[in-house]
């Protein structure tokens, strides 16, 4: 089901401007739908580049598990084509847009991709980089490359397309993505229960031996959220063994956890994301003293909300095996050192190799994934 080409030829146009700007030694901050401006540091650029105008879609077979889209083009509008054909998207990317029906939102399948943020589902299908099967990307001096495949046979070779999953624009300017797809369960239910902290993360660790059908989990207020997809004899079954009451209106909680919608996330207080292993106790954030906590992804991602002293917040990520990262700065400024956590050195050369690799004259997204990157 490929697109139609433009009447213009979106591509070159964006090709001749990042030329344009490396010959004038302009910097250039990469625009989509802007649903996520807020996310990593802020950019110092010269202009900008739109890609809005860089939609549709290139490849689509149902039977592939697959599609290939131009990075302009609406998230929304892919789901609901994928939803159409009773597929969706593996890792559930949020829209952080008005709304996630198509028309409503302005997020774009690249600005998805170039964030790397997945959805609840993310533990149990699949993250941004593990869909994403292949790129046709833009460098820094404005030549076309493409790497990885449209389908899944197809990939072979060195992973570059999964470096650009999270890279926030800094290698390059997402032309086309290929993605895998999965299908849509015949049924879904999400179970309530009341719990601690500790006793939610105790549950989730017992079922994951019992290999449940889960599909997403939070623990918020002194509730445990587990939903399940399956048919009807899998969801029965796990019901008794989550022994949760359903959950009502339960679509409209996950797209309001995923959207940051809840009351959780109301308010101008910073928002601490920490990525820990799902092992680590309820009580080793305790002494931070945030205000209000929320747990996904079986106990692998952490959110806090207050006024917290970035360096210890990252010392306690990093003793836990994880890492932490100021998701929202809420109304103050950055740290000096950014909102990711610092890179050690090794990782930081790589860091640096790469940018040089895919953007010699750094004019790509300057500073946004770090400071001085």
């Amino acid at each position: 089901m490929p697109a139609e080409n433009p009447s213009i030829d979106a591509e070159q146009v964006l090709a001749e401007q990042v030329r344009a700007a490396v010959a004038a030694g302009r910097r250039v901050a990469i625009r989509g739908g802007g649903s996520k401006a807020f996310y990593g540091n802020p950019v110092t650029a010269d202009a900008a580049l739109d890609c809005t105008a860089h939609t549709g879609v290139v490849a689509y077979e149902p039977t592939e598990l697959a599609i290939t889209v131009r990075g302009g083009t609406r998230l929304a509008e892919v789901e609901a084509l994928l939803d159409e054909h009773g597929q969706q998207l593996p890792f559930e990317p949020p829209h952080f847009a008005a709304g996630s029906e198509p028309g409503a939102s302005t997020a774009t399948i690249g600005g998805a991709v170039a964030a790397g943020l997945s959805g609840p589902r993310r533990p149990y299908a699949a993250s941004v980089r593990d869909a994403v099967l292949g790129v046709r990307l833009l460098n820094g001096k404005g030549e076309v490359l493409e790497f990885g495949g449209r389908v899944m046979k197809n990939v072979a070779g060195y992973d570059v397309s999964r470096l650009m999953a999270g890279s926030l624009g800094v290698l390059g300017v997402l032309l086309e993505v290929s993605l895998k797809v999965i299908p849509r369960a015949p049924g879904t239910l999400t179970l309530v229960r009341e719990e601690t902290l500790s006793g939610a993360l105790d549950l989730l660790r017992r079922w994951s031996r019992k290999a449940l059908p889960i599909t997403a989990a939070a623990w918020l207020d002194g509730r445990l959220h587990v939903r399940v997809d399956g048919g009807e004899e899998a969801l029965a079954q796990t019901q008794r063994i989550v022994e949760g009451l359903p959950l009502e209106a339960a679509d409209a909680f996950w797209r309001d956890l995923r959207e940051q919608r809840l009351g959780f996330f109301a308010g101008d207080a910073p928002l601490w994301r920490l990525s820990l292993p799902p092992a680590t106790a309820a009580e080793a954030t305790a002494g931070l003293g945030a205000g209000e906590s929320l747990m996904e992804w079986g106990g692998a991602l952490r959110w806090l909300r207050g006024e917290l002293p970035p360096a210890r917040v990252r010392e306690v990520a990093k003793a836990a095996g994880g890492h932490a990262t100021l998701f929202r700065i809420g109304g103050g400024e950055p740290p000096a050192d950014g909102v990711f956590a610092p890179q050690a050195a090794v990782a930081l050369r790589l860091h640096r190799n790469l940018k040089r690799a895919f953007d010699p004259e750094g004019i790509l997204n300057p500073g946004r994934l770090y400071p001085d990157l």
